[in-house]
């Protein structure tokens, strides 16, 4: 609790310090050029739309036994969070959607924000993001890096059929075309599996003509590029080309930060990367008895943090979200043309075909499990050593 109130005093603090600059230069946002010389509202506007989840306290403690908070060690979990909403914001409501306090917002905005409410029940929730992360060697209650979150949220998101996306984490900086439309082109789904996994989602409005929309044709993809720009800090031959990542209309923005302290950066301004911070610990909030949300504390309202691009970690990991194949096609045409091209030392690959000496790609399938994907605690032993764990961890 001292922590909490600790980090909420900063950033109240930093609310003074963070306002932006008189300057002509552009500020990019999530692919959208704003000056803030003329539109200095319509900026701050575009970033309060953006979905923000930081640590919140007070949920039901994960696992049954473990954390009923993740301030101290959820701060990536809730920056993969961030990106994955602004992904299904783009999926459902478009890019341009904007968000203005206490204004009727669509059912679809009140369901992707309950896909992240602190609750097990929920598919993206840190529940199933910290239990999902024990397969991946993480402890729950241990930091995430950006590679980490990025596969959580591929295992995740085969459990979750109403957004029905593709999630392609790229290897060894690669990323493959032809792996992507594999995977992105799935196969016309029989109407009885539609007519059964229809039951799941009944109280949603749409599901079937949403489903019915994406059956047969291109899968939305998430498409997450994890890299290391360096050894110990940032190398300045990357700085461009990362930055030229946020100018791109499917830009999610990227993950990273500094050590042990992450950060969801959405744009950049000169030199100064932009970010929405996780590190407010605020009450864990459920959805009402009609389903809507109660959302103000989801919307970061104040002037964005900013920090030198110098100073960021070089671990990151880069988010694109492209909704149909001619977004993906575009995108692939600009990573030629404005990264590609132009830089001796490339930040990433881009390559047609799946590499000979690679093992076959083989598109991520949904487990025949029955729950949504968190792994499974199957003995009184195993609750007795995690409980273990979390009481050292707390100290």
């Amino acid at each position: 609790s001292v922590l909490s109130r600790y980090e909420n005093q900063i950033t109240i603090l930093s609310e003074y310090l963070e306002e932006f600059p008189e300057t002509d230069e552009p500020v990019w946002i999530l692919g959208r050029q704003h000056h803030l010389s003329t539109d200095k509202s319509k900026l701050l506007l575009d970033i309060s739309a953006r979905l923000w989840f930081t640590y919140r306290r007070k949920f039901s403690p994960i696992g049954g036994t473990g954390p009923s908070s993740d301030a101290g060690w959820g701060c990536m979990l809730r920056c993969g969070q961030m990106m994955l909403a602004q992904a299904l914001i783009c999926r459902h409501l478009r890019r341009d959607w904007q968000w203005e306090k206490h204004k009727k917002q669509p059912e679809e905005y009140h369901r992707i924000l309950r896909c992240f409410l602190d609750r097990k029940d929920c598919c993206y929730s840190i529940h199933q993001m910290a239990q999902m992360g024990v397969g991946e060697g993480k402890s729950i209650g241990e930091w995430f890096g950006p590679n980490t979150v990025a596969q959580v949220l591929k295992k995740l998101a085969l459990f979750d059929e109403w957004n029905s996306l593709a999630v392609y984490v790229s290897m060894d900086n690669t990323v493959v075309i032809e792996d992507i439309k594999k995977m992105c082109w799935s196969p016309p789904q029989s109407s009885a599996v539609a007519h059964g996994s229809a039951h799941l989602h009944r109280s949603a409005l749409g599901r079937n003509r949403n489903a019915a929309g994406f059956c047969t044709g291109w899968k939305p993809l998430l498409l997450i590029i994890p890299l290391r720009l360096g050894i110990n800090h940032i190398n300045p031959v990357y700085i461009d080309a990362f930055k030229e990542c946020f100018k791109m209309p499917q830009s999610l923005g990227a993950l990273g930060g500094k050590p042990n302290n992450a950060y969801y950066f959405i744009g950049f301004l000169g030199n100064e990367l932009i970010y929405l911070d996780p590190h407010t610990t605020q009450s864990f909030v459920d959805s009402e008895e009609n389903g809507t949300v109660d959302d103000e504390s989801f919307h970061c309202q104040q002037a964005p943090h900013r920090m030198k691009i110098m100073n960021l970690d070089p671990s990151v990991a880069l988010g694109f979200f492209c909704k149909e194949e001619c977004d993906f096609d575009n995108w692939c045409s600009l990573v030629q043309k404005e990264i590609l091209k132009q830089q001796s030392l490339r930040m990433f690959e881009l390559v047609q075909k799946h590499p000979p000496h690679w093992p076959p790609f083989i598109p991520p399938t949904k487990p025949e499990v029955t729950t949504t994907g968190a792994e499974l605690i199957e003995s009184t032993d195993k609750l007795f050593e995690l409980e273990e764990e979390f009481e050292i961890l707390s100290v």
